[in-house]
């Protein structure tokens, strides 16, 4: 069984068990098990600091992951546990983001999830244009979702 733990810092309210059906289930699309997530929900000071330090990057962005591995080879054999890593959020970004698609940060949240999750299973992109693979892949699972609220 996957586990996720969910510590909310931001300003926006979630209900976590919600959000955590909604990986587990997207884990189960991707045929991941025995995962281990810790997911951090918090501000743009925050993960300005973490771009910073870890991207070379002095600005907020909407989502990074840290994954314990770093290749797809690195990925422990089936059976065992695996602490996946952790995916930080930004919901004042995610908040701007979604007012300048016109989606509901309900919607962005879920693509932020997904994306988090897809860079944990060793999945990368070079740029945002939609049709690079894992963008492609992400707006597939994301497709299986519609209808479900998270916040």
């Amino acid at each position: 069984m996957n586990c996720f733990q969910i510590q909310n810092e931001s300003t926006v309210r979630i209900k976590k068990s919600p959000v955590k059906a909604f990986l587990l289930k997207v884990l189960e699309i991707l045929g991941k098990d025995k995962w281990e997530v810790s997911i951090l929900l918090t501000g743009d000071a925050f993960i300005q600091k973490l771009n910073k330090e870890y991207r070379g990057k002095d600005e907020p962005t909407d989502v990074l992951s840290f994954a314990q591995v770093d290749s797809k080879e690195a990925f422990p054999e089936k059976g065992g546990r695996f602490y996946a890593g952790d995916i930080v959020i930004s919901m004042e970004t995610l908040a701007k983001n979604a007012d300048y698609f016109g989606i509901s940060m309900n919607e962005e949240l879920k693509r932020l999830l997904v994306h988090g999750i897809l860079h944990l299973c060793g999945m990368n992109h070079e740029n945002n244009n939609p049709d690079q693979p894992m963008l492609v892949e992400q707006e597939k699972i994301l497709k299986q979702f519609t209808g479900v609220v998270l916040l």
